[in-house]
């Protein structure tokens, strides 16, 4: 997703107290690649009853499922948030207790832990015991900025907002997963949309949609056979009839989705049966317009908070993580969480 706007005021590359945590010397950015905000990757959390921080704290087997912006504005006063901070328990847990009246859930726990060789990404969704119900607040899904997302995104930006590196690992991901060019009646989604779809090179489907905040951007996407411009956080009904797509991609978007459970129900609907749907994202953002969540939490449980969205919105078979990171630590990781739509 491109964004414009506020992005030259508030965009932050690798800020005092987040990036990698690691003290290496600063990653290599593409010349085309907007300054981001970076997560810095944590996997035990506590969660506590606090008020947002004044910066951001710190995100193949998917493989599998293949083929079967204006005048800069100042933000509102946000309301209080939820952070989450590193102190001995993970998040997930903590969540878990929270809904289920304190009892835990050991799967959760295990899955957050990494073994040697593993990554905890893609173990975090494996065996996974789901809170009966959705267990995030509202506030959770508030943003530091609240202002127009319309004005936001009115300036098109032809950027990347991940690295070279990790748009690589995307495309090759992608060439695994999608159908093979020109496959015939396959029709596919590309949510919040930009100027680039990072789909392989050459690819095409006789259906193609892009749908974003930016025409201009939407219009230089040569990728897409036709485009919509809508902003999902104020609109998430979704201008397609059921049954409609193959295939959904969102790339490094879910983190700024303020209904995501509106959205994957939209998705559900207009996916067709075994329809597959493809959540990917880094831990960069432009966090004054990512949720509360997102911006409290590190990566694995990013993965966790998509296949959340997925599990209950209802109708997906259990969604997946993969850890496609092209260089861990030394490039910007790249992760997708990824479900089909159930048959039936």
């Amino acid at each position: 997703m491109a964004l414009g706007g506020l992005a030259s005021r508030y965009s932050l590359t690798d800020p005092p107290g987040t990036g990698t945590g690691t003290g290496t010397a600063p990653r290599p950015r593409s010349s085309r690649q907007e300054p981001m905000a970076t997560i810095a990757p944590r996997s035990h959390l506590l969660l506590l009853g606090l008020t947002r921080p004044q910066q951001p704290t710190a995100l193949r087997a998917c493989a599998a499922f293949s083929r079967s912006r204006g005048a800069p504005v100042p933000p509102r006063a946000a309301q209080p948030r939820r952070v989450f901070l590193g102190l001995g328990a993970t998040f997930i847990d903590q969540v878990t207790r929270m809904a289920s009246g304190g009892t835990s859930s050991r799967s959760f726990v295990a899955g957050a832990r990494p073994r040697q060789g593993v990554s905890p990404v893609e173990q975090i969704l494996k065996n996974v015991e789901w809170p009966d119900e959705f267990p995030f607040k509202p506030e959770d899904f508030s943003r530091f900025d609240e202002s127009s997302d319309t004005l936001f995104y009115s300036v098109p930006r032809f950027v990347t907002h991940i690295d070279d590196q990790a748009i690589r690992a995307l495309t090759e991901y992608y060439s695994e997963v999608l159908p093979p060019i020109n496959t015939p009646g396959a029709t596919i989604l590309d949510m919040c949309s930009s100027w680039v779809s990072h789909y392989p090179p050459g690819y095409k489907q006789e259906k193609i949609v892009g749908m974003g905040m930016n025409e201009d951007e939407l219009k230089k996407n040569s990728v897409l056979t036709e485009y919509v411009v809508q902003d999902l956080n104020v609109n998430p009904k979704l201008p397609f009839e059921d049954n409609t797509f193959d295939v959904i991609t969102n790339v490094v978007s879910v983190d700024y989705l303020t209904k995501p459970i509106d959205v994957f129900k939209e998705m559900r609907r207009i996916l067709k049966p075994s329809g597959l749907a493809i959540m990917s994202f880094s831990n960069r953002c432009f966090w004054t317009k990512a949720i509360s969540i997102w911006t409290s939490t590190g990566d694995v449980d990013h993965a966790w908070i998509v296949g959340a969205y997925f599990h209950y919105a209802g109708g997906f078979e259990p969604p997946q993580a993969v850890d496609i990171s092209p260089n861990p630590g030394r490039t910007d990781p790249m992760y997708a969480v990824c479900s089909r739509k159930k048959i039936g």
